[in-house]
Parts: C-alpha cells; sequence; structure tokens
C-alpha cells in the first residue's frame, strides 16, 4: 500500500540560478562586522558569489537574494517566506506590529482596514497640507547659510506626517518632541536588529535608546486619547484609522491604532527624508540632471511652492526621484523567514532559515541595468511609477508581492513636490570635501549632508 503526499510547493528558482557563499567571515561574528562598518561595501559584493548568497550573522546562517527573479518569487510568497524570526523581533519591539512588521497572519486583516485610508480620493488633502509644510519650511531658510540636509529633510518630512496623521491642530512642541524621540530610537533599530543583546549593557547609547523609545510611545499615546475623547474629525489619517472596520465590523484595538501610527510616521519620515536627502546630493554633482530639473521648475513654478495641480507637468522631477530611489533605496535591506523546508536556487533551506531581501542590490545588477552605478534619470521604470521598459523585479524601491508598501503615492507625491520646491528656489552645494557615505540605521539615508544655500 502506498502513502499519498501532498503535492510538493513550488519552488522560488529563477532558470540559471545557482547559490554560493560569502568570504571574509570573522570567527565567532561572521560578517557582522562587515554589515556594521560598510554595509553597502559588502552588499556590493554578493552578486559576484551567486544569485542566492549565504552569510553569517555570529552563528547564524542567513541567504541574500542577489537575482531579482528569484526575490520576485520569494516576496510573492509570503506565507512561505513570513515576516517572523529573530531579525523582524527586534523591529516589532521598537515599531509594534504594524503593516511594515506584521507577520503574514496579521497582514490581510489589517491591509484592508488601512487601504480606505490611502484611497486615490484622499491624496489631494494630504498634498494640500504637504504644500503648507514646505511653503513654511522653505521660507525659513536664508541666503549664505550652511544646513545639514539629513536633518533638515527629518524635520520637515516628520512635520510632514505627523500633520497629515494628526492634523493641523497638533501643537509644534509636540512636533518637535516626536521628531527627537524618533530619530534617536531610529538611529538604532538597525543596530538591535543585528545585535539583539545590545540593551542588555549599561551604555549610554542604549539609556538613550531606551528613553528615546519610551518618549515616542509616550507622545503617540496621548495624542490617540486626546483624539479619541475630542474632535472625531476624519479628513486626517487618524480619524480615517479610527473609522476603519475590518470584514467583521470590528474596529482597531488600541495596540493596533498605536502600531500603525508609529509604521505610519516612520515610513512618512525616515524614508521619504532619506530619497529626498539624496536626490539634493545626486542633483548638486550632476549638472546636467541639475540644469534640466531647474528648467522644468522654472516652466511650472516660477519660483512658487508646488501643489498638487503640479504634478502633471513634473516629469523629470519624478525621473530624478526613481533613479535616486533606484541607487539608494530607503529600505534597503528587509528579512523573511522560511515557514517550511524548501529548495531556492537549488540550495534547500530548512524550515526557520532567513532570506534578507536588498533592493540595494536587485537595482544595480547589471543584467537589468546598464550602468548600473551612473546616475541617469533619464532612464525607463517599471512597477506602475513610470512608462518604460524595466522589469518589475529590478525596480522595487516599495517592496514587492502583498506585502508592497501601502503608501507609495503617499511618498512619491510628498517628494516630489518638495524636490521642486527647493529646486524652484535654490541651488544647493556640498559644504563639505568629505564623501558623502550611508549610515547603517533602519533606513538608507546619508550620514550627514551639509550644504550652501545659494537663492536662484
Amino acid at each position: 500500500m502506498t502513502t499519498a503526499h501532498p503535492p510538493r510547493p513550488s519552488t522560488p528558482t529563477a532558470p540559471g540560478a545557482r547559490a554560493g557563499r560569502a568570504p571574509g567571515a570573522w570567527p565567532g561574528l561572521g560578517h557582522l562586522p562587515h554589515l556594521l562598518r560598510a554595509p553597502l561595501r559588502f552588499l556590493g559584493s554578493l552578486p559576484a558569489h551567486g544569485d542566492l548568497v549565504e552569510i553569517r550573522l555570529g552563528p547564524r546562517p542567513a541567504f541574500v537574494l542577489c537575482d531579482p527573479e528569484l526575490a520576485r518569487l520569494v516576496l510573492a510568497d509570503g506565507r512561505g517566506f513570513d515576516r517572523i524570526g529573530p531579525l523582524y523581533e527586534g523591529s516589532r519591539a521598537a515599531l509594534g506590529n504594524g503593516l511594515a512588521t506584521c507577520p503574514h497572519a496579521d497582514h490581510r486583516r489589517q491591509r484592508l482596514m488601512m487601504q480606505p485610508a490611502f484611497r486615490a480620493e484622499h491624496l489631494p488633502g494630504y498634498a494640500d497640507a504637504m504644500h503648507r509644510e514646505i511653503g513654511m519650511a522653505l521660507d525659513r531658510w536664508r541666503p549664505g547659510r550652511v544646513v545639514d540636509m539629513v536633518d533638515e529633510m527629518f524635520a520637515l518630512t516628520t512635520t510632514v506626517a505627523v500633520r497629515t496623521l494628526f492634523g493641523a491642530g497638533i501643537a509644534d512642541r509636540d512636533i518637535a518632541e516626536l521628531r527627537d524621540s524618533l530619530d534617536t530610537f531610529l538611529k538604532g533599530v538597525y543596530l538591535r536588529a543585528l545585535l539583539p543583546a545590545v540593551d542588555s549593557l549599561p551604555t549610554p547609547g542604549a539609556r538613550r535608546y531606551t528613553r528615546g523609545l519610551a518618549t515616542w510611545r509616550a507622545h503617540v499615546t496621548r495624542i490617540i486619547a486626546d483624539r479619541r475623547a475630542g474632535d472625531p474629525d476624519d479628513r486626517d489619517l487618524l480619524g480615517r484609522l479610527l473609522a476603519a472596520r475590518d470584514e467583521a465590523g470590528g474596529a482597531m484595538t488600541e495596540a493596533e491604532l498605536h502600531d500603525q501610527v508609529a509604521v505610519l510616521i516612520l515610513a512618512g519620515a525616515e524614508t521619504t527624508s532619506s530619497a529626498l536627502a539624496w536626490a539634493l546630493h545626486l542633483i548638486s554633482t550632476h549638472p546636467e540632471a541639475e540644469e534640466a530639473l531647474h528648467a522644468e521648475v522654472d516652466a511650472v513654478l516660477d519660483g512658487r511652492v508646488a501643489g498638487p495641480q503640479d504634478l502633471p507637468r513634473l516629469p523629470w522631477t519624478g525621473k530624478v526621484l526613481r533613479e535616486t530611489l533606484r541607487l539608494y533605496p530607503p529600505a534597503w535591506v528587509l528579512p523573511r523567514t522560511t515557514t517550511r523546508e524548501i529548495e531556492v536556487a537549488g540550495r534547500r533551506l530548512d524550515t526557520g532559515s532567513t532570506l534578507v531581501f536588498s533592493p540595494y542590490i536587485l537595482h544595480r545588477h547589471p543584467g537589468f541595468h546598464a550602468e548600473p552605478d551612473r546616475f541617469r534619470p533619464e532612464r525607463e521604470h517599471a512597477d506602475g511609477l513610470g512608462p518604460g521598459a524595466w522589469s518589475r523585479s529590478s525596480f522595487v524601491p516599495f517592496g514587492s508581492g502583498p506585502h508592497k508598501c501601502i503608501g507609495d503615492t503617499f511618498a512619491l507625491t510628498e517628494a516630489t513636490l518638495a524636490l521642486a520646491s527647493i529646486a524652484s528656489r535654490w541651488r544647493l552645494r556640498p559644504a563639505s570635501a568629505v564623501p558623502v557615505r550611508a549610515t547603517p540605521r533602519s533606513v538608507l539615508t546619508p550620514r550627514t549632508l551639509p550644504m550652501h544655500l545659494i537663492r536662484r
């Protein structure tokens, strides 16, 4: 008598995909020193060793996806490659179990509840708030000053995120305190994902991180409580989240609401500010692209702040941002964990194996992008972000599959309005000869970006 076996699940293997191992592991530490000291250089070296490359995170193995088609197949299977395991535990400890961090079991309900707040008809209202905050920020700039654009863009996008989420009534002092605490603990999220035990050490950095996280949570909790007790206005994101219902008619719990707010502020603040900082750096060092940008904004804006009605007439601005996202995707490393034994690129992986999806690697794949390390905004783009012939799997700044970022249009709208408005009034020039380097934190952002403000 024979026993029937269930059909074997599909195997995510791109034609010709090969597995390999990364050299240079340290005894006991694996490749952690490389990921902490020079993460981009290390990631950039991995495709030479295969399409699925084994690295070591201390004593634990992890497998980095270096082929765009292979990564697409993995990300399409949210059940088989879930957001669980030690790397996600560190993120959830800081950011909660929101849409950007929750496992597959919670994702569908959360996404269905969040989706109505991001419908196209709400975007003009959000863009109006972006327009106001961008204008007020630029009005504070003065010719001749040197401004760190990393800090400046983070301040701008945090304010926009808080205003669109909580409404115009929130005090400037609350926004500043939220921004400071957010910045403090975001600087530590990446380290804690790699080294969860770091908080057990009595260091000043660990104490700052703990205080920043506690301050952040206290502020968000108070703001949500104030809204529940006061104005039921549903024209901002928080009002729409409070009104959201799942398929059974249930509302978000207090914990769920807090977690979604945390993720939305993070996504609206740090990811967009990173894209803007990199775009300003790239434009300042590529005169032809800058000249084309200035010509576009001069014709469309003539020195004013961009509004939602201007978006269709800013195609070059959009191309600059998309090429920036290709070279420096904010969400640069995203882990997944296998929920079953499975073969990937000819390598048999046990249940509980860690895979790492890196848009930074995929976006620079020479098989999909000519001169992949060059800034060329004239490239054509795919993935619904613009016309063209790019493979959808080789341009994934907002992720792919069922977990693709719900706020991609929101983020691109804000970044386009901000970059066009800055370029319409200012020419920015580097204030330091020190090369611009990325800093390892939850998103890929420059360490610092001091620039001279020159009025056009």
